[in-house]
């Protein structure tokens, strides 16, 4: 960027100070208490994202047969609201006192209650209670998380899934319970799916064909990978299978992240992911989604934690398995509990600057631009010619005009740096500024750079091209 003039900095915004937005983030698994809550409000308040995933934690609310406490969860629900947070619940997961599978399962991840029809009623009747308890403060409630996953609809351990049952499963049970929230709170909405695998549009497909699609308000999948390309198509392809049920169903990713470090577990475990990589993912891919047009996306997660999909309660080394997808980092104690210093990431500031200017109705606008290439001293040849050069379009809340670009090459085995030359229509030349999402430095490019072309067009020039996303500014 030294061929540029640093002028400024992107505002940021506190939770408070913004009233929608389409950029949200994680707060998940506080059902199995790996995480210090009271840490990290403010921090994640002062992202300026607005909603934020809770997960209710069934075998933490019902422990006595019949009783819900709801203290551990009114302390979050209500600290996140007091700071101008909007959090939905996602709810999951199984129970030990009325599933067998759940009882040795650390938080009961993964133990659907559908073997008996006691288990269904008690988790049914648990739903009803939950949406009644939260009515007024949560209007968006998720039905279970990663269905279409080994670990997450078990019937015993170490099974061979059966993809077809398991959708029909999925579909009745989730049937069940929109009935239960909608009965409870008829301005609630319900949330389905929690893809796994968002490719994955025959189990959908199945799934809605239970007469599910007619309760759901939303449907929701998740995007763990490093390939944010591969991402928007399944996003696509899902939205068109909804348009097929119903279009008024809202698509929405509801979980999608990076780890800042290749030792952690989890999703995409073991790749050569550094701090530098997970900022690169986060912008790509929640720009992707964004341009794709879902309703909101959420970054997994606020914090480092625990994985524990698959731990046991009686094994405490197998659910001491760290991810490290936060934008929060933290250190971790004996039990695993993520503890010390709660210190922001890279990737911390990279989602600021995007909540920020994406701020309030910023949606996916077009208008017409081109790339092509000129001869560049930058790099001793010419322009960047590469396919997988990207660009997305944006009216933004306060009426400018943005094109975020990048060049998508891959996150895990190369670096990019070079130029590219626009020509923009419809803008004007002289208010053209460029923004660095990385860290939401703002500048404005030398005259060399610029050449207005009259009738609203403008030519930029060698502009500089990473694989981590810029934006150019338009008022």
């Amino acid at each position: 960027m030294e061929r540029l003039q640093l002028i400024g900095k992107l505002p940021v915004a506190g939770a408070k100070e913004i009233p929608f937005s389409r950029v949200g983030i994680g707060f998940e698994k506080l059902d199995r208490d790996v995480f210090d809550p009271e840490k990290a409000y403010d921090k994640v308040a002062g992202i300026g994202v607005k909603k934020i995933r809770i997960q209710s934690g069934w075998a933490r609310t019902e422990r006595i047969e019949g009783v819900y406490d709801f203290a551990w969860l009114d302390k979050i629900v209500d600290n996140l609201l007091s700071r101008g947070l909007e959090p939905w619940i996602c709810l999951c997961y199984g129970n030990p006192i009325y599933t067998e599978l759940a009882k040795p399962v650390f938080g009961a991840v993964g133990c659907p209650p559908i073997a008996t029809e006691r288990e269904l009623n008690a988790w049914l009747a648990y739903v009803k209670a939950t949406v009644a308890h939260f009515k007024g403060r949560v209007t968006i409630f998720e039905i279970w998380n990663e269905p279409d996953c080994n670990y997450s609809w078990r019937h015993c351990e170490n099974e061979e899934i059966d993809h077809n049952r398991n959708a029909d499963e999925y579909g009745r049970f989730a049937l069940a319970t929109a009935k239960a929230i909608k009965e409870t709170d008829s301005a609630a909405r319900t949330m389905g799916f929690a893809l796994g695998h968002a490719w994955d549009i025959e189990y959908v497909n199945r799934a809605l064909s239970t007469g599910l699609y007619q309760y759901l308000d939303l449907v929701s999948f998740h995007a763990y990978t490093p390939s944010e390309l591969n991402r928007r198509s399944s996003a696509h392809r899902l939205r068109l299978l909804l348009d097929s049920f119903d279009p008024k169903i809202g698509l929405v990713q509801g979980e999608t992240g990076a780890q800042s470090r290749s030792d952690g577990n989890g999703a995409m475990k073991g790749f050569a992911w550094t701090l530098e990589k997970q900022v690169k993912a986060l912008l790509r891919g929640l720009v992707m989604d964004l341009a794709e047009g879902v309703e909101f996306t959420s970054y997994f997660s606020t914090m480092d934690m625990i994985e524990a999909l698959r731990g046991r309660l009686a094994d405490k080394a197998s659910y001491m398995d760290f991810g490290y997808f936060g934008v929060i980092g933290a250190e971790f104690d004996e039990n695993g509990r993520a503890s010390g210093e709660y210190k922001e990431k890279p990737s911390y500031y990279a989602l600021q600057a995007l909540a920020y200017l994406m701020r309030g109705n910023a949606k996916p606008y077009t208008f017409p631009w081109r790339s092509f290439s000129l001869p560049s001293k930058r790099v001793n040849g010419q322009d960047c010619t590469d396919s997988t050069r990207q660009g997305e379009t944006f009216l933004l809340d306060d009426g400018k005009k943005a094109l975020i670009y990048w060049n998508a090459t891959d996150l895990l085995t190369a670096t990019y740096e070079g130029t590219t030359s626009f020509e923009v229509f419809g803008v004007k030349a002289d208010t053209v500024k460029l923004l660095d999402l990385k860290n939401g430095n703002i500048y404005a490019l030398p005259d060399t750079m610029v050449e207005d072309l009259g009738l609203g067009g403008v030519r930029l020039k060698n502009l500089p091209l990473t694989d981590c996303p810029l934006a150019l500014l338009f008022d």
